[in-house]
């Protein structure tokens, strides 16, 4: 089976309500003009706000038909959508933020790639499990990236709700804004 023809739950991957989305793209204060990353983009609840603040986005999203609809909802904006897997991206080694809230099942694979040696990562914000989180941000995080336990989010604000809550992984460059 292919894994663009996976289910939504094999991915991980759970649809965030708008308001939350919302929520998190405020929390994360990504300034007019920067690079941002959406991984695992879905049908664009995150996108959306980025692109509203001026942001130049990258939507990252593996399954077809929401990457086909990605470009036609936001055609005219400062959208790239890359149809491809979170982990075979190419990250830039310039500056660059992600805001996202990624299939569940490549959380710490992700958090790897993204704060590898070369990677230009200024801030990541990802929503993950919160067991995931607490574990990301007791460890003080990689290398020259700090980490810390951000916005809590309950369950209810996804579709399908998953089995457990959610929160913010907030990771930061030392040394970088």
């Amino acid at each position: 089976m292919s894994a663009a023809s996976r289910s939504r739950r094999a991915w991980g991957w759970y649809q965030l309500d708008d308001r939350w989305a919302a929520r998190l793209v405020a929390d994360a204060a990504v300034p007019p003009g920067a690079l941002v990353f959406d991984l695992g983009a879905g049908t664009g609840a995150l996108t959306g706000h980025l692109l509203d603040t001026g942001a130049r986005v990258v939507a990252v999203e593996l399954h077809p038909g929401r990457a086909q609809r990605l470009r036609d909802r936001f055609a005219g904006r400062r959208l790239t959508v890359l149809e491809l897997d979170v982990l075979d991206l190419r990250i830039p080694t310039g500056p660059y933020r992600v805001v996202a809230n990624p299939p569940w099942g490549i959380a710490s694979p992700l958090v790897r790639l993204l704060t590898s040696r070369r990677s230009g990562l200024v801030a990541a914000d990802l929503l993950l499990p919160r067991a995931v989180v607490r574990r990301h941000a007791d460890a003080g995080g990689p290398g020259r990236w700090r980490s810390e336990h951000a916005t809590p989010v309950p369950r209810h604000a996804f579709r399908p709700a998953p089995q457990v809550d959610a929160a913010v992984l907030r990771l930061r460059a030392s040394g970088r804004r």
